[in-house]
This record gives C-alpha cells, structure tokens and sequence, in this order.
C-alpha cells in the first residue's frame, strides 16, 4: 500500500489548526480539498478521524491517537527540511492579550523570551476581545475574567493584589487611612473585577459623601491617570510593578487590607499544547510569573 503523505499531512494541519477553513488558509488550498485529503486517509484506514463539532471539527479517539503518533515526526521533518535548504525556520506565535497585561506586565519581559527562542517570530494582539479559536488564528490567549470557559485549557496567570495607589506628590505612603479616601478623587476602572465600593467593605468604611471619580475603561489609563497625580487608583501590583518599583506610584493607606484575585488566565484550545512554540511560550511564561511572585513574596 503506497503511503498517502500529502493526507498525512493534510490531517496533521487540520488537526492542529481545529479547523478545516483554517487548514485551508494555511496550506493555501480550498477548504474542499482538505476536506477530501482528509476522506482519503480516512477510507485508506478503514477510521473516522475527525468529526464536526459546532463550527469546527473535533477529534475522534482514533484521530487523537493517531494525531499524537505523528506530530513528533513531522515536526522533526519540517526541522529536517529548513536544515537541508540552508535557513533556519521561523515559527510564528500568535499571542491576544488584555492591552494592560500587554503593555504593563508581558511587553517589559518579551525580549527575554525572543533571546531564548531566537526562531520564535511573536506576534502580540492586544485587545479584550476573547477569541474564537475555531474562526481566528491565535494560538494562545491571556483573558481577563473569572476563569470559566468549559472547553478550553485554562490556567491561572498569577494571584493579583489590589492596592490604592498614587502619585507621592498627591499623598505620600502610609499617609492617609481608609476613612479619608472618599474625599479623595477616586479613579476609577470600569471593567476590572477589584472596585471601589468592595473595597471600602472590606476597609469597614461607609460615608455620605459623594464620590469625586474619573473613569477609564483600561487599567493601563486608570495607572497613568494616578501616576499623572489625577487621583488615587484602585489597582493590581501585577499590573503596576514598574511604577510601584521606581516609586512614581505608592499605597498612600496606612494597613489596606488585603484583597487577592486573579483576573488573568492562559487560555487555549488543549490540542493547542502539542504545539513546540506554545510549550515553548508556557515554560517561559510560569518562569517569569513565578519569578514576579518570588518578589512579591519578598516585598
């Protein structure tokens, strides 16, 4: 029996990509002819590899199995092939991030990941928008929320902490109690999951007075807004580190109380795993998370 490579072939990108449009677009073919390579494997094995599922395809048993037996081999071929034509390959990782964990946190760090893997070309899009794995070509995702996304790997990034901040020229450090932030300014993030009015629950402070605000819809703005001496943010170390280290922002409330969440999460398709540049990115990326706890634990 003459073995069918191109099908082989054909199946290992679908399966990859969860998608027989995306398989197309990347191999540069119509989605029919994929979908054809893909009954020819099928009826030369007597199997079904792939079933639809939604709007996408899904894997049966045998095509996980058989997925895993593969990948290994073909990725040593495709290394084998850039070797023999005198270049290295380059590998493109597609990254969505929130833009405040892109600018903040992962944007400072990147170039350490880039040194390592000096054939990974990065590709960063930065937005809230969550991604549709089955229509977009993203490979892995950095979503803020609560972590529920049944379906998809999902690992939390690192546990934040929330503090009031400021700039020292609006208020020094440990200068002012919980009772006096309400007439204060308070600057405001609308989407972020740690507000103003759980936080003065916890601090046990209630007041008649209104709030003087000013509102931003990414963290990133409500950050500069304080270090701008605007006001007095309420926002994540994760975050602000930069500013909090160089001291263009300090907690002015003398003993805050400690409120912990994670707001960001690792979020892919599992068979997005497989994939070397996305093992690659996960085993850097918990370095450097653990890295900044080790600091935060230090501080």
């Amino acid at each position: 029996m003459q073995l069918p490579i191109k099908a082989i072939l054909v199946f290992h990108v679908t399966a990859r990509a969860g998608s027989i449009s995306r398989a197309a677009e990347e191999l540069s073919v119509t989605p029919s002819a994929v979908s054809q390579q893909i009954q020819l494997l099928e009826n030369q094995f007597g199997v079904t590899l792939l079933t639809k599922a939604g709007r996408g395809i899904a894997l049966t048993e045998a095509g996980e199995r058989y997925f895993s037996m593969i990948s290994d081999q073909i990725e040593r071929i495709e290394e084998s092939t850039a070797t023999i034509r005198g270049f290295r390959s380059v590998t493109t990782l597609t990254i969505r991030a929130t833009p405040t964990l892109s600018n903040k946190w992962l944007l400072p760090r990147l170039g350490g990941l880039l040194d390592r893997y000096p054939d990974l070309e990065v590709r960063l899009d930065g937005t809230n928008e969550p991604t549709d794995f089955n229509q977009e070509l993203v490979d892995l995702e950095l979503r803020h929320g609560n972590g529920r996304w049944p379906g998809l790997f999902v690992e939390g990034l690192a546990e934040e902490r929330f503090l009031p901040v400021c700039a020292p020229s609006y208020a020094p450090a440990a200068s002012l109690s919980a009772e006096d932030l309400p007439a204060h300014r308070l600057i405001h993030s609308v989407k972020s999951q740690a507000q103003w009015g759980p936080w003065f629950q916890l601090s046990e402070v209630t007041s008649e007075r209104r709030w003087r605000r000013v509102l931003f819809d990414r963290s990133h703005m409500a950050i500069d807004a304080a270090v701008r001496g605007m006001g007095i943010a309420l926002e994540s170390t994760l975050m602000m580190q930069d500013e909090l280290t160089s001291g263009r922002l300090v907690c002015p409330v003398a003993n805050p109380p400690d409120l912990r969440i994670t707001t960001q999460w690792i979020v892919c398709p599992r068979d997005h795993l497989r994939q070397t540049k996305v093992r690659q990115f996960l085993e850097w990326l918990r370095e450097e998370r653990d890295a900044w706890q080790a600091l935060q634990g230090q501080g």
